[in-house]
Parts: C-alpha cells; sequence; structure tokens
C-alpha cells in the first residue's frame, strides 16, 4: 500500500512524478525463443537432433530410415503479480491522477521479473524429457563455462565465449548476445591494448559515446541483473536466441479498479503467467568474473 503517497502532495514546484532510476521492463524478452498462448501447467520447447546421409551403394536398394532423435525441455509455468493502493483521499490532494504512474511503476517491475528468470534459466538446471518421456534434471555444462582467472571480464574471456559458441555450429545468420554488467564493460575499457576503445572495431566511438552496443559479433546487452556463483563471481552471459525460451501463458495484464473493502481505495494491479528454460545447452556460456 502507498503509504508514502503524502511525499507526492501538491507543492508550487512539482506537478507531475519523477520514476527514480531502474530499469524499465525488460531487457532480454526479445533476445531469446518466445512461446506464446500457452495452455496448461508446463510448456515444452521440442529439440531435434542432427543426423548423417547414407551414400547409396547399389539401385534399387531398400530406403534407409533415420531415426532422428527428438527430446525436449520442459518449462513449468509460474504465475506473478504485483499490486498498490492508492487512498481516494490521497489522490483528491494530488495535482495529477498517479494511476497511469503506478502502473507504469508496476510494467517496469514485471519486466524486470522477466529478465530474472531469463538469467537464472541460463544458469541453471533445465528438465529434459526424453523421446519416452522419461525426465532427468540438465546442468550447464563445464565445458560451456569460462573459470574467473582471477580476473573480471577480459578481451581473452570474450574471444573464447565465441570461439565455443561458433564451434556449435549456430547458424551463420544468427546473433550472439552478451548480458553485461557496467562494472564488467569498464573492465574491458581499462585493459591495456585493448581494441574495444579504437573506432576500427566498433560501429561508434567509444570513447565519445562512453558505451558499447557491438563488438566482436556480439550484441551488448547492458543490466545489472546478473547472477553470482558458489564463489560470488559475477556470471556475465553469452548466448543465441535458439538457447534459451522463454513461455508465456499470459502477457503482462493490468487493471486499475476500486477496492469497497478498502474504503474505495484505487487498486493498480498487473499479473502475468510465464516460465523460462535453457533450450540448448552449448548455445549458452557462462563467463564468470571476479
Amino acid at each position: 500500500m502507498s503509504t508514502e503517497v503524502n511525499k507526492a502532495f501538491v507543492n508550487k514546484y512539482r506537478s507531475n512524478f519523477i520514476h527514480l532510476a531502474q530499469q524499465k521492463g525488460s531487457r532480454l524478452r526479445n533476445f531469446v525463443r518466445v512461446n506464446e498462448g500457452v495452455v496448461g501447467k508446463a510448456d515444452h520447447h521440442d529439440r531435434l537432433g542432427s543426423t548423417a546421409a547414407q551414400k547409396m551403394t547399389s539401385r534399387h536398394a531398400d530406403t534407409p530410415l533415420i531415426s532422428t532423435p527428438h527430446s525436449r525441455r520442459k518449462v513449468v509455468m509460474e504465475d506473478y503479480n504485483w499490486a498498490d493502493l492508492v487512498d481516494k483521499a490521497d489522490k483528491i490532494k494530488m495535482l495529477s491522477d498517479p494511476g497511469s504512474e503506478y502502473m507504469t511503476a508496476g510494467v517496469w517491475a514485471m519486466g524486470r521479473t522477466i529478465d530474472d528468470l531469463i538469467l537464472t534459466a541460463m544458469t541453471g538446471n533445465a528438465t529434459s524429457v526424453s523421446s519416452t518421456d522419461a525426465t532427468s534434471s540438465v546442468a550447464l555444462p563445464s565445458a560451456q563455462k569460462i573459470a574467473h582467472g582471477s580476473a573480471g571480464m577480459t578481451m581473452a574471456k570474450l574471444r573464447e565465449a565465441r570461439k565455443i559458441l561458433r564451434a556449435a555450429d549456430i547458424d551463420q545468420d544468427e546473433d550472439l548476445y552478451l548480458a553485461i554488467s557496467a562494472d564488467k564493460i569498464d573492465d574491458l575499457f581499462a585493459e591495456s591494448g585493448t581494441p574495444i576503445i579504437s573506432v576500427d572495431y566498433n560501429e561508434k566511438k567509444p570513447l565519445v559515446e562512453g558505451s558499447i552496443s557491438y563488438f566482436m559479433g556480439f550484441n551488448l546487452i547492458h543490466t545489472e541483473r546478473l547472477g553470482n556463483d558458489s564463489n560470488d563471481n559475477q556470471q556475465v552471459m553469452a548466448w543465441a536466441k535458439s538457447g534459451v525460451g522463454l513461455s508465456i501463458g499470459q502477457n503482462i495484464e493490468t487493471k486499475i479498479s476500486e477496492r469497497p473493502d478498502k474504503n474505495y481505495s484505487m487498486q493498480v494491479y498487473a499479473q502475468m503467467s510465464l516460465g523460462a528454460t535453457r533450450i540448448q545447452d552449448n548455445h549458452v556460456v557462462e563467463i564468470a568474473c571476479q
């Protein structure tokens, strides 16, 4: 409940709201595979393995039947909501109707939760379902993890991440992404002799712009929501869109209504239903950084 609403009362200097610095919604949703319209408690991302063609050795021979490997990654759908109340008497004392601003804050909060789910799915255990419906928990393989090496983010780690992903036969037309914090971007700026500050390796002038959006084949996505591993090293994440799945049963829905049980206070409400999983382990790389 907005017990702090008195801070928004009218004065002669302010007639609108200022949102404090925060991530405005999801930054990762558009860069993973999305299944929408999911019905039920769970969703599945189907996976087909690779096969090989067979050489024909004689005319009129039997047609070979190739058993294409098939498996799935299961996503358990979870419900999330957000709500706040604005007292009717407080609303009268304000110059502007706070409903839309509170709604904006709620939608941003839900979007940040989406990013948290995606990042957790990248590093956590995935539920694999075999062709016989047997389930197993799959951790991110050690081959997909780059050790901290007693250092923060380095060019060597970035090159290694790119090598691992490209060695996985990811389609050359598929983009690669890097979720990285401001602190780790600064590590790259500070590295002696790094080409990241050179205009020869960037679309923009990094030392002028103060930011990097694309480098070494990665689209850089700034986020301060990265997790830490068991040794408290920050987990910078590199991936291809085909490597991570987001299942949506209900997109963010919002509603503003009166609550008779709360003296007809105005309730601002948001709700969504979704889940995430790692679809292809070799399309995700975890980079440990001190």
